[in-house]
Parts: structure tokens; sequence; C-alpha cells
């Protein structure tokens, strides 16, 4: 009877008990202030979707599918649409990524696999410091500096590639000289240009960041198999860094799609659809709310945060979008 007493005991006591992994204070709250800010961000964003559905349904009740579809913008005579400037925000924004994603990308290569390290800090703090410059002064640089510089360059586009819809100028005939280049100010171009400058130091820091979190294992495996710089690059640095080009280029497609004064300072609005990007004149909401809403009146302020509502829907969409990618592309712990 002792015996199996002694043995049932040994047998307990060789049972591996279980063990609850503790959190100490600190976790908890961390965890509980990460948690927190997560929900106060989706909240705050809610809380703008529904306020600007809410203030901008008088209009959306109004007009109907036609807000959609109508280039004209006279709210008190009831007949108003944002066609015009929805194409125009996009124009902007296509021609600010098509520029500034070559020269995020170029510039961040350089910094992160070829500056030497004695100037790559300065780099670093250039390409930072012109994320953190005012929108307003690239504006003026802008309209005071490039819009005059860019013209040539506008000219030459469309005498040599004119055969391209996108390029023509129907106003502009490179055979007369004396045909005036007026006709190439204030364009989708040119605003495009101006939000390709402030988007390429954004997207080009985070691009910069994850390339530099490339393993160095595979760095110098592919070296070591005969890979030149530049080869490594291409098979190791950039699959490992996708997430970091798209959300870097996603991040910069929802300021120049949001970009207000910068804009409104170097185009000239027109309410009509003007596929011609190197032509004079353009729109965008941003810009059309910053010229209207000082003189607005109560209808046609619904109006404006309708067109509100329609751009925060894009900028979310293309935040979800990128999202996306970013989760199915290559991250660091994969590697």
């Amino acid at each position: 009877m002792t015996e199996s007493h002694g043995l049932a005991s040994v047998a307990s006591a060789d049972t591996p008990r279980p063990v609850s992994p503790g959190r100490s204070r600190g976790d908890q709250a961390f965890r509980i202030g990460a948690h927190g800010g997560g929900v106060t961000v989706l909240a705050i964003m809610t809380l703008v979707g529904l306020f600007l559905a809410i203030r901008g349904a008088e209009a959306i009740d109004t007009a109907g599918g036609s807000f959609l579809t109508t280039q004209d913008w006279e709210p008190n005579s009831g007949r108003f649409g944002i066609a015009a400037v929805l194409f125009g925000t996009l124009a902007i924004a296509a021609i600010a990524i098509c520029v500034a994603l070559p020269l995020a990308l170029g510039t961040a290569t350089y910094i992160s696999e070829y500056a030497p390290e004695a100037i790559r800090r300065a780099l670093i703090g250039i390409v930072d410091l012109m994320a953190a410059i005012p929108s307003v002064v690239y504006g003026l640089w802008g309209m005071f500096w490039l819009e005059g510089s860019i013209l040539p360059v506008a000219q030459w586009i469309s005498t040599y590639f004119g055969w391209i819809p996108i390029f023509a100028v129907p106003d502009f005939d490179p055979t007369d000289p004396l045909a005036t280049p007026t006709v190439f100010t204030a364009s989708a171009f040119l605003a495009g240009l101006v939000v390709a400058m402030m988007v390429a130091p954004i997207a080009a820091s985070i691009m910069r960041e994850v390339f530099a979190q490339a393993p160095e294992g595979e760095r110098e495996g592919a070296l070591a198999l005969g890979a030149s710089r530049w080869g490594m690059i291409r098979s190791v640095v950039y699959p490992f860094g996708v997430g970091g080009i798209v959300g870097g280029t996603m991040l910069g497609l929802g300021r120049a799609l949001g970009e207000t004064i910068a804009v409104y300072l170097v185009i000239s609005p027109v309410f009509v659809i003007q596929p011609h990007i190197l032509h004079s004149g353009t729109n965008s909401i941003s810009s059309l709310i910053a010229l209207k809403y000082g003189e607005a009146s109560a209808f046609e302020l619904s109006a404006l945060m309708a067109a509100g509502l329609v751009l925060f829907a894009i900028t979310m969409l293309v935040n979800f979008g990128a999202g996306i990618i970013i989760q199915r592309s290559r991250s660091g712990s994969a590697s």
C-alpha cells in the first residue's frame, strides 16, 4: 500500500505543470495603449466620414447620381457636380506619382546602397528636411520659378509627342513662330510636377528605411555567388522592399490626392474635363473647397462637403488597397 502510494506520488511529480505566461505592468500598459490608439484612430476616421456624409446629404439628395457626372459647378442654380474636379484630382495625382516614384526609388537606392558613409547622413537629413517643407513654399516655387522654366519642356513634349492624345494641345501650332506659350501655363502637368516634388521625399524616406533592413546574409550570399552590386539589389533588396515601395508610393498618392495650397497656387481653375495635361486649366477637389468655401451659401457648403466625402472615400480606398498589397508582399520575418 505504501509502495503504490509512493509510485503515484512519483507519477504525479513527473506530470508537466501548465505554465501561463504572465505580463508585467509595462506590457499590459503598452497593450492597452496600442489597442486604445488603434480604436481611437478608427473612431476618428469614422466620425470624419459621418460628419461629411451628414453635412453633404442635402446636396447628394438634390443632385443624385449626376453629382459624379456633371462638370459644371453652380450649386445655387441646381446644376453642379464633381466630374471635372474629380478628373483633375486624379490626373494631377497620377502625374505626380509617375514622376515621384522613379525619383524616390532612385534616391532611396543611392542613399542605401551606393552613397559613401561620409555623405550618407547628410543626404538622409536633406531628404527628410525636404519632406518637412510646407506645401505653400512648394506652391510659391512652382508659381514663380517652375512655371516659366517648364514652358520650353511642355512645348517640346507637345511638338514631338502631340500625336499622343494626352500630350496634344489643340490651341498650339508648333509650326507657327508667333504661337503664344501661354496655353501651357497653369496646367495639370505643372501642378503634377509641384506635387511630385512634395511626394518624392516622403516616399524616398520610407523606401530607404526598408532597403536598409534587407538581410545581410542574403546580400552577402548574392555577392558570393558572383552577382554584381546592381544584381544583388535587384534580386535581394528590391524583393525584400516591395512593401516599402508600395507603402511609400501609396502614402505619396494619398498626399497627392489631397494636396490643396500648392495646387491652388499654380493652377487655373476650370470646370470642364481637360484631357490634355499640358494645356492651361485644370482643377481638383481640394482646390475647389479652398476656392469656394469662403463665399459659399448654405447649400453650396453642403455640396462642398459632399465633394470632400468623395475625396475621403477615394483616399480610404487607396490606403486599404495599399495595406492589402503590403500584407501580401515579402516581409522581414518571411525572409
